[in-house]
This record gives C-alpha cells, structure tokens and sequence, in this order.
C-alpha cells in the first residue's frame, strides 16, 4: 500500500462558532488539522479556552497549540481586553465597535504563519467573516489577501501559504445552516463577550449568534441569561 502525503492545514480556532465552522469545513476539505488557540487577556479566556479543548476533542485533532500573548492587555484599548471598559449591550451600532481589539487577528496571522512554516502546512483557516459582523477592518476579505501577500513575501522560498476564509461572505445565519449540515458540535461553541457560565445575550456577539440561528429558524443549544 503507497503512502498518501497528507495536506495540513492550521486552523485558528478560537472556540466560538465561526471558528469552529471553518475548522469543520477544513476537515470536510481532507486537511490534517493542526489547532492554534490564543490566550490573549479576553474576559472569557477560560470559556474560551474549554470550548477549544471540546473542539479539539470532537475533531479528535491531535497536535495543538496553545499560545499565550498577554501583551494584548498592555496595549488595552478595547472592552475585550481592559475590563476599565464596558461591553456594550445597547446594541450593534455602525462604525468600529470598542471590542474591537486593534490589529488582533494580524498578530494571529502572523504567528499562525509562523507555525504554519515549521509545520509544512500549505493552508491556514481562520473563521473571520464580513458581511454580517461586527465592523473589525482585520475581518474584511481585502486585509486577508492583502496580510496573505505579506506571508509568502516573508517566509521562505519553499513556503505556500493560503489563508482559506470560508465564512467571510457568509450571513450569520448561513452559517448556522453549515454548521448544522456539517455537525458541528453547537452546543460546544462559545461566542459571548462577557461570561462564562451563561451567555449574556446582549452583547454584540451574542446578538449577531441568536440572530443567526432566529433568521435560520434554528434553536441555539447553549445557555443565555437574558433572551
């Protein structure tokens, strides 16, 4: 029997449901997944951090990284990351919300790169999306083209990487429809700002998740305090 080369890919999976999506559709796609999860200082980092390993677990993924950078919370500037600032619950307002964390998923990129090259994999997927989100300029499909140039222009010769974003065109609810279609493990998943025990509910987040499932006509699995 002739041995099959495996493609790999790294999947930035922060445990939310988006995340965990894009890493369902990298499995459904034949890619070996290697799992990068990042500790960076968020309110729900623990939360967070537990949605990541049941993932990982029902992905049965084997190799995993758990990379802490908690320099985030020095830079402060964002609700996510300086509890001196509320998360807003009044609703999704137009402009840059305070949860956005500056440059968050640049860094991600960068250092997902990097392990991408050690590893020798030719794809990473991270679960960013645009059309129906809360307004972060490091989620638009013009900054993954763009950081992805950046990428192979500073790795080695030898090195191609593709950043697979299959959820950037996506509404919310189509989402939930993949993810139901593909089985995802819902229920696993963790998309609040705020707690950790029950999921706030009116947060922006939590907002644009029970939107998601109410559009699709689906009942969300986890548990929310306010509804």
């Amino acid at each position: 029997m002739s041995n099959i080369s495996t493609k790999k890919a790294i999947c930035i999976l922060s445990g939310g449901m988006d995340s965990t999506l894009a890493s369902y559709m990298a499995k459904n796609e034949g890619y070996e997944i290697i799992a990068v999860h990042f500790n960076y200082g968020q309110r729900t980092q623990n939360r967070e951090l537990k949605a990541f390993r049941d993932i990982c677990d029902d992905l049965k993924i084997l190799e995993k990284y758990e990379i802490d950078i908690p320099f985030f919370t020095q830079i402060g500037a964002s609700a996510l990351t300086d509890k001196t600032i509320d998360v807003p619950t009044g609703g999704i307002e137009a402009g840059v919300p305070i949860t956005y964390v500056p440059f968050r998923n640049g860094i991600f990129l960068s250092i997902t790169a990097a392990i991408a090259e050690k590893e020798g994999a030719t794809a990473m997927y991270i679960g960013v999306v645009q059309e129906d989100s809360s307004g972060y300029p490091d989620c638009t499909d013009q900054f993954i083209q763009d950081i992805t140039k950046a990428i192979n222009q500073g790795t080695k010769e030898e090195t191609k990487i593709e950043i697979i974003t299959p959820l950037v065109h996506l509404t919310k609810a189509q989402s939930v429809e993949e993810a139901i279609k593909l089985n995802v493990p819902l229920e696993h998943t963790w998309s609040c700002y705020k707690e950790e025990i029950e999921a706030c509910g009116v947060c922006d987040s939590c907002r644009l998740r029970l939107n998601g499932f109410k559009i699709a006509n689906q009942i969300d699995p986890i548990t929310y305090k306010v509804l």
